[in-house]
């Protein structure tokens, strides 16, 4: 959701944007403001915020992200006023599956994996979650002009190709924590048969939404990115109905969702 362009300052405003927008819409060049340029180079939209109007857009809302938290902040020290406006972002449009977003937990971020690295902390917070009986909204992994090590190292600036997590890959990260806490001597909280619910590219007109257990979603291909996946917790029966329209499987999806009924 950093990823942005912008348009050069000219006689009004530079303005900051995500995704594709069109240049003849707005009448000015609009040049890439990736991340890096975002977080490391605020100084200088900022200068230019001196002197003329800015307007930063992103996808979602503005402070889905703490980086947009830090320009305001900049923005007061330097003396520069500014202004909000909201947008929706998944963290309300993902009750268009039909779960209560007053029922949802604490959001988790789910990373690629390496041969290295595979970090298990928000597996615990899915589970503290739904102890609880409260829903977890897992964002999923994106990668964008992302550097390997070796250019990295060497002060390359080449980039690998952009990577987007989709929910069977999310899924079968999990599957794979749920199998090493068991090794461990656990049961956990969240097994295969848990139902989940995954989302692509929530709020255009080719959406995505598909119902069913854990194992399932580790199978389930919903096409481009954007995707999101939620894991429930205890569910109300409008909730169950609302995700009957999106099952993958009705006959194992009742057998394993009345399990965790308010």
């Amino acid at each position: 959701t950093e990823e942005s362009k912008t348009l050069g300052c000219g006689i009004a405003s530079v303005i900051f944007v995500s995704g594709l927008i069109s240049e003849e819409f707005y009448g000015k060049e609009l040049i890439l403001a990736d991340r890096e340029t975002v977080e490391q180079e605020a100084d200088g939209i900022l200068k230019e915020a001196d002197v003329c109007d800015v307007a930063f857009l992103v996808v979602g809302d503005p402070f889905g992200a703490t980086t947009h938290s830090d320009l305001v902040l900049r923005a007061v020290k330097l003396g520069i006023p500014y202004k909000i406006i909201h947008n929706a972002s998944i963290m309300n449009a993902v009750g268009c599956c039909g779960l209560q977003l007053y029922s949802f937990g604490e959001t988790v971020s789910i990373v690629f994996w390496t041969d290295t690295w595979k970090p298990e902390s928000f597996f615990d917070k899915i589970e503290k979650n739904r102890q609880n009986g409260m829903h977890t909204l897992c964002l999923l992994d994106i990668k964008v002009r992302e550097q390997s090590l070796e250019n990295l190292m060497k002060g390359r600036k080449i980039y690998e190709p952009p990577r987007y997590m989709s929910v069977n890959q999310a899924a079968e990260q999990l599957l794979a924590i749920i199998q090493n806490r068991r090794l461990q001597g656990e049961e956990p909280e969240v097994t295969e048969n848990t139902i989940c619910v995954g989302l692509a590219r929530v709020g255009a007109l080719d959406q995505k939404i598909a119902s069913g257990t854990l194992q399932q979603m580790s199978t389930v291909e919903l096409g481009g990115p954007l995707h999101s996946l939620i894991v429930t917790g205890t569910m109300h029966p409008l909730e169950l109905e609302m995700l009957k329209l999106f099952t993958v499987d009705s006959s194992s999806f009742e057998n394993n969702a009345f399990q965790r009924t308010a």
